[in-house]
């Protein structure tokens, strides 16, 4: 019974480990560009066209440029689910957001310096 349970346990993590698994945009075939969310057969088809046409991407920049469709938002989204230009996932989307609430505390926090600051003899 025990071993039943950890086998299945063991196949839960694997399982876990293939769903975050990473595709890479030079080396993957239309199935595995079709398991990006996001990404869906015509997508899938202008990418591989492309890379046919002018070789691998060279970067996210040039997988925007070239294939038709693919902007900021939706590359930002293919990054997150996982998809790779040259094993590295897009730049903008590894930086952290910063909400305006971040903003409003760095505001508060500067007037609060200054306020500090005059009031200091």
């Amino acid at each position: 019974m025990l071993n039943k349970l950890l086998l299945a346990l063991g196949a839960l993590i694997a399982s876990i480990g293939f769903a975050f698994a990473s595709v890479e945009v030079n080396q993957a075939d239309q199935a595995a560009l079709d398991g990006v969310k996001g990404i869906g057969p015509t997508t899938s088809k202008a990418i591989l066209d492309a890379r046919k046409k002018g070789g691998n991407f060279k970067d996210w920049n040039d997988l925007q440029t070239r294939v038709k469709g693919v902007g900021e938002k939706s590359s930002d989204k293919f990054s997150q689910a996982g998809l790779t230009v040259n094993g590295a996932a897009k730049p903008s989307v590894m930086k952290p957001a910063v909400t305006k609430a971040d903003k409003a505390k760095v505001a508060v926090n500067d007037k609060a310096t200054e306020v500090k600051k005059a009031v200091k003899p």
